[in-house]
């Protein structure tokens, strides 16, 4: 191949990389009259949802009808599914809304994406009108188009556009008060999806406490299901208090990560359990779709997704964490030197430990390594 001819290639395939990307807040910050909208996009989370997704369709709000919207004083997570109505999963350029088959469109949006939209009251009418007006209007309502298509504010085929419409659309069931995230019931939702017997341990340790206070700004909890939680108790019933809790913190990141995230930054995560000297953290790595959690003691995969509302996130995972902190890697503990049978000669400096005193190793070693691990590590309640 020719060296221009080479050179082609890999600018086009540059450009059809890069053209994959878009950020609605950079788009929306050109144009100052959508400054109160690409706010709220932000501050709700809807921003980063946009960006995340490849094909979408935004009808943004002037600063006028913003204030005509914000003028109903809901709430902020309320606002998020007003805000989310306005948002197609689909694409509509300019021409396209000129195009429409039979002149009459139903789409879905990202309110009924979440799944908080009842019945099909997250769908979009989109009717081509007379005169070249193109009228928009919530499914639930009565046949009424709010609002009409202004102009094209940006489009990047088939991947984002941007369109003005001239008003809020009007929804009963968008507009219905919503909880916030952190008055949902975390461990409820958990205990309903197969992670009952996680939920449960939360409680106990009084560390879903934690897990609440930092669902508002971005969480990530990785729950063991039933049978994993169920299989591993034995080793569990054996910690101290303090120990129990920063295990259960470990399985939390304070900040939301979806899955498309997860695969792109793979790496070092800090948990809800680290603290200053403490590192309690683990390594995220991915091989195409699959994606697992490693410690320095063992290897966790996530099996599904239980709840992705953002800024909350539950996944499902084959295994409990164990951090190196409490728990030793296999290879450490078989190195170790093998302790003396007498009953009468304990070394004066053995450390305090959370196994049990006439535990067996063998006994033990069927259930450690179906999660990666020897033993707990040595050291008393901290």
């Amino acid at each position: 191949m020719a060296p221009a001819t080479t050179a082609l290639v890999l600018f086009l395939l540059l450009l059809s990389t890069t053209s994959n990307a878009h950020n609605i807040t950079r788009i929306l910050a050109k144009h100052p009259e959508f400054s109160t909208f690409n706010h709220y996009l932000t501050v709700t989370h809807l921003a980063a949802e946009i960006n995340r997704r490849e094909t979408i369709t935004v009808l943004a709000l002037n600063n006028a009808a913003m204030s005509s919207l914000l003028s109903k004083q809901l709430s902020l997570y309320t606002l998020k599914n007003v805000l989310s109505l306005h948002v197609l999963v689909d694409y509509f350029g300019s021409k396209k809304l000129h195009q429409i088959t039979d002149g009459t469109a139903l789409t879905s949006t990202m309110f009924q994406a979440t799944g908080a939209a009842p019945g099909s009251s997250g769908y979009i009418n989109i009717t081509d009108l007379k005169g070249g007006k193109v009228g928009f209007g919530a499914e639930n309502n009565d046949g009424k188009l709010d609002a009409v298509y202004v102009k094209s504010v940006a489009e990047l085929p088939y991947n984002i556009s941007v369109l003005q419409i001239s008003q809020p659309l009007n929804s009963a069931e968008a507009e219905a008060p919503t909880a916030e995230p952190s008055q949902l019931n975390l461990t409820a939702i958990m205990s309903k999806q197969g992670c009952k017997a996680f939920a449960d341990l939360l409680i106990s340790s009084g560390a879903d406490a934690t897990f609440n206070q930092n669902v508002d700004g971005g969480l990530t909890v990785f729950c063991p299901t039933d049978p994993v939680i169920n299989g591993f108790m034995p080793k569990y019933k054996n910690m101290t208090a303090s120990k129990k809790v920063s295990l259960l913190l470990y399985h939390g990141i304070p900040v939301y990560q979806s899955m498309q995230m997860l695969k792109s930054n793979n790496g070092i995560m800090n948990t809800l359990a680290t603290d200053g000297a403490n590192k309690y953290d683990f390594t995220i790595q991915n091989d195409g779709e699959e994606v697992t959690l490693e410690t320095k003691v063992m290897t966790a995969k996530i099996t599904g997704t239980l709840k992705d509302e953002e800024p909350l996130i539950v996944y499902k995972i084959s295994k409990v964490l164990l951090p190196r902190e409490l728990f030793k890697p296999v290879e450490e503990a078989a190195e170790s030197p093998k302790p003396s049978k007498s009953k009468h000669k304990v070394a004066a400096d053995a450390p305090e430990s959370d196994a049990p005193a006439e535990s067996d190793p063998a006994d033990d070693q069927t259930a450690d390594n179906e999660n990666g691990v020897a033993g707990l590590d040595g050291g008393g309640d901290w």
